[in-house]
């Protein structure tokens, strides 16, 4: 230790002393290097001495050092300590709450508040105290002891310059620690290079030249534009060279619209040439509806210093923050690919807007993914390009209740970097710093680019109507490529001309289509990414052998109910694992568990990894699944999917938290990415899946059409007029019926176990990759008449349409009941309940796409069936009865002499009634209705002839 350092050894620091032996116990790296190795001699002098004798060390040498003590210097002492504590409460209130007082808006906008704990008066200092040393433990880069003249300018200039940080919020003192070393050891205004500045002017000339070059080019389009936050260039700039460094292998980036078209060209290496052609209409052949120019995805190989970075701009929609979760669920995927258990070698990186970031709940639901063991992805860094407006009229007061628009990422100890979008360089340095934490880490971090939107929310759009404030200072303010290229003149690092020379090369680049981003590796090894050749122009009924013999059925059974070693199992669980034993012998029929856990099985055994979630999928919300056994006495849970041979592929079932949009939106990610894989997400109930709407409208029904983006995720939607009432009654059929259109999606309503194991098989043994909307069973899960024998896994496949299974005379039936699900078995035990000959009932087990074939060659074996009745449990208004009418389905499969009717509950706002009684009494009703049983009623209004 210096001899400064040895001079602050007196009994005014004793208690500072103490409490920086305590950060030394718990991170030597906490400390100065000084006192780091002072503290080390005293535990070798003191080997087996304990901490607290230490300590109790420290206190007497800081005592002896003072000397005899006077009355006159005890007092001059304890006045001493009293400012040594005020100094390191001062340092502290810059760590809290410097940022309130850092220069952060480009457009200066309001005067910056006053903080009053930032005040030297605050802490009972003053200017006599200007030139008085304390001690700061050589914090930022100061000696040990300092003047506390120095000690301010170090913290203003560290923490009101133009970052503003936000960490002391972090319970992890090591995390702590870590950022005030990293900020305060250059006062967060670290050294830059002359070519590091040379490479961030060329990145603002570019941004900046191609939003000119296309604002008059295309007068009046909209684009939305970047102009305003182009140091966003930058910093996507410097983040793809760190990651070279950091080895990271994939960057996955997802964004809205704002400035996406400049990053396409100029981070991505899009051909800007393609990109004019957007603008000027032009459609390309074979590809689907399409989507507007700024919803479009984009991916490349970019060479860094240190190795090949693929990157990826996901496609996104105009719902703004939807994309997040996509984007985790893809990485989540690509990592797994990878073997990356580390979660280093794929990063995902989000890209925000500030009034969206606040006010959008899958902001939210996707930070709470985010530390969560089946959805974790090793950490994000979200940026977010703070226009300081949302939309264009809405203000800050508006538009969020709290401080600052990234208030909500704290809820996941998240530190928060703002900065301001004027200095280039500041964006660059806090970007890196926020890609090193989380590689350090494994955790979430912000930057806050606090900047402002030069036009309006479009082009179009005259913003100063409804803030003519903002826009005075906007119109006044000089963009950031001049701003900037001042500054480097003035430090001579470019000559007058050299950033005109710059500008010049770039559009000359731009109008040849040569690429305008960093260098692009062409020989790029893509081992490792998603092949999707198999998929392309395949048709849904592509043929698949989804049956397994006997034999391996047993095998397969045999391993997956067993019960581990000395494990105490929940006495209803072992009733349910003896009776799959018996269901695996063959000596009791298949229940729906028990078929369903086997094609995971033997999807496994044949390569194909699985991945299940919701919110209490591992039980079943029915108690029908159990893919995990409870230690009654441990709690420790058993999977016995993961464990049915050495070397097999993942099994991972998954209760989720309590969210659909962003679990759901999550698994659509991880399923685009991972197409050899069963990914499948379940609703608690059916109709919750309405709490993830958009991702159905916008991900799962259209991006294909869209973007050419295959998907095979599987939905499973518990479905059944069980009397529980309007909100656990339907899965909203109609909604995904009424999406299905170009054989974008499928939409199965399986009848029994036999049908749920092949339907599953077929999902990834065709080589098709449809979304599979599942309306999955309740009751049926235990109804005597839904089983299978274990003989049905060995023959067959999935019927689309199943004919009667009772043995009537064809040519003596009159009447055809078509309907789907659960309402079958009370058809059918009504109609052999009293005995009727004359009618059969058939089955639609896909109703889309729909499968008119098949229905054609049921319907030709009753020559004189004339009624054709629809069936179903659903109000009349929702379920799949408009569906079913259609002149494309089964009236198009109808002869002239046939009559389509309806059968079932009438027209009703809600799905279901409340009432149990009400309930039952509208089922028999309906039965009754479709077998005829009651003329009268269906004479009344119940039935619907719809002529052909």
């Amino acid at each position: 230790m210096t001899q400064a350092g040895r001079s602050c050894l007196h009994g005014g620091n004793a208690a500072y002393l103490d409490g920086l032996y305590e950060d030394y116990l718990e991170d030597p790296e906490s400390v100065a290097e000084q006192w780091r190795d002072y503290f080390a001699s005293l535990g070798k002098e003191t080997r087996t001495v304990s901490h607290s004798r230490i300590r109790s060390d420290l206190r007497a040498q800081a005592a002896r050092s003072a000397g005899p003590p006077s009355p006159a210097s005890r007092k001059a002492t304890l006045e001493e300590g009293s400012k040594q504590v005020s100094v390191l409460q001062l340092i502290n209130s810059y760590r809290y709450l410097g940022h309130r007082q850092a220069d952060l808006d480009p457009l200066e906008q309001h005067p910056r508040p006053s903080v009053p704990e930032l005040e030297l008066e605050y802490h009972g200092l003053g200017a006599t105290d200007m030139a008085t040393e304390f001690n700061t433990g050589s914090l930022f880069g100061l000696p040990d002891c300092a003047s506390l003249r120095d000690i301010l300018s170090a913290l203003s200039t560290t923490y009101c310059g133009t970052i503003g940080s936000e960490y002391m919020h972090l319970t992890d003192t090591v995390q702590k620690r870590w950022i005030q070393k990293y900020l305060e050891s250059v006062h967060g205004n670290p050294p830059v290079s002359h070519e590091v500045k040379r490479r961030i002017l060329d990145r603002l000339v570019a941004g900046t030249e191609l939003e000119r070059y296309l604002h008059h080019r295309f007068v009046g389009q909209k684009r939305f534009s970047l102009e305003g936050g182009l140091a966003l260039i930058p910093l996507l700039d410097n983040i793809i060279g760190r990651c070279g460094e950091h080895g990271i292998r994939e960057l996955i980036v997802g964004m809205a619209h704002r400035g996406r078209l400049n990053v396409l060209v100029n981070i991505f290496g899009k051909d800007s040439r393609d990109l004019l052609e957007e603008f000027e209409g032009v459609t390309r052949p074979g590809f689907g509806s399409g989507d507007v120019k700024y919803h479009k995805g984009f991916s490349s190989d970019l060479k860094t210093r240190h190795g090949t970075v693929h990157t990826v701009l996901a496609f996104n929609p105009s719902h703004l923050e939807v994309i997040n979760p996509v984007v985790e669920g893809s990485v989540r995927a690509r990592q797994e690919r990878r073997g990356d258990r580390r979660r280093n070698t794929v990063l995902p990186l989000l890209i925000h807007g500030d009034a969206a970031f606040a006010g959008q709940g899958v902001v939210m639901e996707t930070l709470n993914l985010s530390q969560t063991r089946g959805y974790t992805t090793g950490g994000t860094v979200h940026v977010v390009v703070n226009n300081q407006i949302g939309f264009t009229t809405s203000d800050p007061l508006d538009s969020r209740s709290t401080l600052y628009c990234t208030d909500v990422a704290k809820m996941v100890q998240a530190p928060i970097f703002h900065v301001n979008g004027d200095d280039p360089q500041a964006v660059v340095f806090v970007t890196g710093m926020a890609l090193d934490y989380r590689m350090r880490f494994n955790k979430d971090v912000v930057v806050d680019m606090v900047c402002y939107r030069r036009h309006g929310h479009s082009e179009a759009d005259e913003p100063a109507v409804t803030q003519p404030l903002m826009y005075r200072h906007i119109r006044r303010h000089p963009i950031l490529r001049d701003i900037y290229r001042e500054r480097l003149e003035k430090e001579g690092v470019i000559g007058p001309g050299d950033a005109t020379v710059m500008a010049d090369d770039y559009i000359a680049r731009v109008k040849s289509g040569e690429p305008v981003c960093g260098p692009i590796d062409p020989d790029a090894d893509h081992g490792l990414a998603v092949d999707y050749s198999p998929f392309r122009g395949k048709h849904w009924s592509e043929p698949a052998d989804t049956s397994i013999d006997l034999a391996r059925a047993r095998g397969l059974a045999s391993k997956f109910t067993r019960v581990p070693e000395n494990t105490e199992v929940h006495p209803r669980v072992i009733k349910l694992l003896r009776e799959r034993t018996s269901m695996g012998e063959g000596r009791m029929p298949m229940d729906w568990g028990f078929a369903e856990t086997l094609a995971y099985a033997s999807l496994l055994e044949e390569g194909h990894g699985i991945r299940l979630s919701g919110q209490d999928s591992v039980r079943g919300t029915f108690f029908h699944r159990h893919a995990g056994i409870h230690d009654q006495k441990t709690g420790e849970v058993t999977i016995p999917l993961q464990h049915l041979f050495d070397g097999q592929p993942q099994f991972l079932p998954i209760n989720s938290l309590l969210s659909e949009e962003a679990v759901l939106g999550f698994e659509v990610g991880y399923s685009t990415a991972e197409p050899q894989s069963l990914v499948i997400w379940e609703a608690q109930f059916g109709d919750f899946a309405n709490n993830a709407q958009v991702i159905i409208d916008q991900f799962i029904s259209s991006s294909e059409a869209k973007w050419a983006r295959y998907c095979g995720l599987v939905m499973f939607l518990p479905h059944g007029y069980d009397g529980q009432g309007p909100e656990h009654s339907s899965a909203r059929l109609e909604r995904y019926l009424q999406l299905c259109a170009e054989e974008n999606i499928q939409v199965c309503i399986p009848s029994t176990p036999a049908q749920m194991f092949h339907m599953l098989r077929r999902q990834v043994l065709r080589p098709y990759r449809k979304p599979l909307i599942v309306l999955t069973p309740k009751s049926l899960l235990r109804h005597k008449l839904s089983a299978s024998p274990l003989a049905a896994v060995a023959n067959g496949s999935f019927q689309v349409v199943i004919d009667e299974v009772d043995a009537l005379d064809p040519d003596a039936v009159t009447r055809l009941v078509v309907c789907s699900g659960k309402v079958y078995f009370d058809l059918l035990e009504k109609r052999r309940e009293e005995g009727l000959q004359n009618v059969a009932i058939v089955r639609i087990e896909q109703q889309y796409p729909f499968p008119a074939d098949e229905f054609n060659a049921v319907l030709g074996r009753y020559p004189n069936a004339i009624d054709i009745v629809w069936t179903q449990e659903e109000p009349r208004n929702q379920g799949a009865w408009y569906y079913m009418q259609s002149l494309r389905h089964l009236k198009g499969c109808m002869g002239p002499n046939h009559s389509l009717a309806y059968a079932g509950r009438r027209y009703s706002a809600a799905p279901a009634v409340g009432y149990l009684h009400k309930h039952r009494q509208q089922q028999r009703g309906l039965v009754a209705q479709a077998l005829a049983l009651d003329e009268a009623s269906a004479e009344a209004g119940e039935r619907s002839a719809v002529a052909n």
